[in-house]
């Protein structure tokens, strides 16, 4: 349900068409998309040789069946403790669930990056200080570049302020700048997004 989300997000549909469209209330639909400040999120990836959805549902569906750890790795090729391991670390043979736990590893194999003004608290510093006097972040990129051209510690794309702004759980930029932005919206407006009021 969040894929179809974001796609539509991405398409341009409003919040009030999504909500429609997917059978949630608008307030839900906003709710996910402020969380990443109406940029959508890299699609998530298990790393490689950790165990595929395929399996967890295969795993579940054979525990259900009665069926020894053994058994199931034999099935899938892969260790017993692998499979104990598995099961153990999710609530056991009677409470393991493929699709719960699947999104529960996608979460524990996340290792997100430092935000660049997280790293550089120089340039951090100077794009707050004019984000403050109410400069687009256009306008800091063109400032920074002309006063501080020959610095590749204080190089930084318009976009990267704009995510920095709008992604308030990185926790760079203080809730309160997002207002004094020219737009003034709590969340990254869309490109292909057309609708009026």
């Amino acid at each position: 349900m969040k894929a179809d989300l974001w796609r539509r997000w991405r398409a341009g549909e409003s919040i009030s068409v999504i909500s429609r469209q997917i059978g949630k209330p608008p307030g839900s639909v906003f709710t996910v998309l402020k969380h990443h400040g109406g940029i959508a999120p890299a699609p998530r990836k298990a790393r490689a040789g950790s165990l595929t959805l395929g399996e967890r549902e295969e795993i579940s569906r054979r525990l259900c069946a009665g069926h020894s750890y053994r058994a199931i790795a034999g099935l899938l090729g892969r260790a017993v403790s692998t499979i104990s391991r598995e099961v153990g670390n999710n609530g056991g043979r009677d409470v393991y669930r493929a699709i719960a736990t699947q999104e529960r590893a996608l979460d524990c194999a996340r290792r997100p990056k430092q935000c660049l003004l997280a790293a550089r608290p120089a340039l951090r510093q100077t794009v707050l200080t004019l984000l403050r006097e109410e400069w687009s972040p256009e306008q800091i990129v063109g400032h920074l570049r002309r006063y501080h051209g020959n610095d590749p510690a204080m190089e930084i794309s318009h976009e990267t302020i704009y995510r920095s702004v709008y992604t308030t759980r990185w926790k760079v930029i203080p809730r309160e700048v997002c207002k004094r932005l020219r737009t003034g919206r709590p969340i990254r407006k869309n490109k292909r997004h057309t609708v009026k009021g």
